[in-house]
């Protein structure tokens, strides 16, 4: 079987996409798609994915797009380790903490939104930066509450899953633009356990540039 990951070191949704790759142990080839060259707007990658985002997954031929639905086909393809709980009401709030960072932070903080801020509307770099920490703020105060209450051994319960898949990345963006985490101790306490196991390591932007 052939799996192949268009993929951008940087782009979140593509580092989630690594990171289930690993933990379900699956050897992939990665083809960079630079994000700051604009490698995602060519007509080529356009084929691939016409929406021009990273990651587009391809296996045997065929070819998968949002970093979700990605990581939903895998799981289903490859049941072990499940991404979620059994149990419907813990698969239920996992995925409602995984939808936390994928649809309330990371669509209006993604790069074509920063740059648009910037170069369209002629926000100053400071007032960007204001926009990236209270949207990541708005968000991490929801998520905190509920990784209180439904967090296990993992955010995801008693293995990493989907909510420490979406997590990890997120952590990583808030600190590579210095927003405070202090008011988010049990998620930056879930982003270490998950953060220090090899599939996590792995699939780090410092290890795929």
């Amino acid at each position: 079987m052939m799996i192949r990951l268009y993929d951008y070191y940087r782009s979140s949704a593509a580092y989630r996409v690594r990171i289930a790759l690993n933990l379900k142990g699956l050897e992939y080839e990665q083809v960079t798609i630079s994000l700051i060259d604009g490698a995602q707007k060519s007509e080529e990658y356009r084929a691939i994915n016409p929406s021009g985002f990273v990651p587009a997954l391809e296996v045997d031929g065929h070819l998968m797009t949002q970093s979700l639905s990605i990581i939903n086909y895998l799981n289903a393809a490859y049941p072990e380790p499940p991404f979620a709980p059994t149990d419907l009401i813990a698969a239920a709030h996992v995925r409602s903490m995984a939808q936390i960072v994928a649809s309330d932070i990371h669509p209006v903080n993604n790069l074509r939104i920063l740059k648009y801020l910037k170069t369209d509307l002629g926000v100053e770099e400071d007032a960007k930066n204001t926009w990236y920490a209270h949207w990541i703020t708005e968000g991490f105060t929801g998520l905190e509450a509920l990784a209180k209450q439904h967090g296990g051994e993992y955010l995801s319960g008693d293995v990493p899953g989907l909510a420490d898949i979406c997590l990890v990345p997120q952590i990583y963006n808030a600190r590579r633009f210095d927003v405070s985490l202090d008011a988010f101790p049990v998620l930056v306490g879930y982003d270490a356990k998950a953060s220090a196991l090899e599939a996590f390591v792995k699939a780090h932007p410092d290890n795929n540039q």
